[in-house]
């Protein structure tokens, strides 16, 4: 078995590490990962410059790009086998409700979803939990069943993990809640007396309800996210087939 290991906070993140440990554990690492973090790249990839790849170690290269370039290269040059899944991962902090479309970590998954490789994209939900071991046997564990019993076509694995160890025994299969930021560009004056901005913000509201992501780490749970590719609004076809735009 071949698993591909990446991430978007960089070749040597500890989440990233302590996934290689555990998943060598049941298959052939590789591991191609951006040379330094890439958080809320999305699903970009770099078409205006060349891409440098370094070797690490043996099966293991940083790429100067983002996650869906480590991807890609890995995929297409790298790896001479089709990899049998592809983990995006442990990241830093959530990737829950909205944070998806965003987040490179997700975008690595969607990448490998559409080159035809079971994915999975992990989070833990703390930036500032460093125990990384403990969430990385559960993947193990995940990614295992997967290999035995496969996805859904065209369908990947959003997870994320609470800071608890206690979490890793329970989990629950959710559905994407909502999130709203505040303050999502913040403005700043320079000592020259110029404006600049950075993105930030401040989750203010996050909705969960019933079987969703917020909730299901809410009460402790491990969330098991399943998404898929066709973004389609099927309940919608209908009724716009009614418009008369012309």
């Amino acid at each position: 078995m071949i698993a591909l290991l990446t991430n978007d906070d960089g070749i040597e993140a500890k989440g990233l590490k302590a996934l290689e440990k555990e998943i060598s554990k049941i298959a052939q690492v590789w591991v191609v990962a951006p040379d330094r973090e890439q958080s809320a790249t999305s699903h970009s990839l770099t078409l205006t410059r060349p891409l440098r790849v370094n070797k690490v170690k043996d099966r293991a290269y940083s790429i100067d790009g983002t996650p869906t370039d480590a991807v890609m290269v890995a995929f297409h040059k790298l790896i001479k086998r089709r990899p049998d899944i592809l983990i995006s991962g442990i990241n830093s902090g959530p990737n829950l409700g909205d944070d998806v479309t965003y987040s490179g970590t997700v975008a690595a998954a969607i990448e490998g979803t559409i080159l035809g490789i079971p994915s999975i994209a992990v989070s833990v939900t703390d930036t500032s939990f460093d125990k990384y071991e403990y969430p990385a046997m559960f993947v193990r564990k995940l990614t295992k069943y997967v290999l035995k019993n496969g996805l859904p076509k065209d369908t990947f694995l959003n997870v994320n993990i609470p800071p608890s160890r206690r979490s890793l025994t329970k989990y629950k299969i959710t559905r994407l809640g909502r999130r709203v930021y505040k303050d999502v560009v913040v403005e700043k004056i320079d000592p020259r007396g110029k404006k600049y901005f950075w993105i930030a913000g401040q989750a203010i509201v996050s909705e969960g309800g019933k079987d969703s992501d917020f909730l299901a780490i809410e009460k402790g749970y491990v969330s098991i996210t399943p998404l898929h590719l066709d973004w389609t609004n099927y309940k919608t076809i209908e009724e716009m087939r009614g418009w008369k735009i012309f």
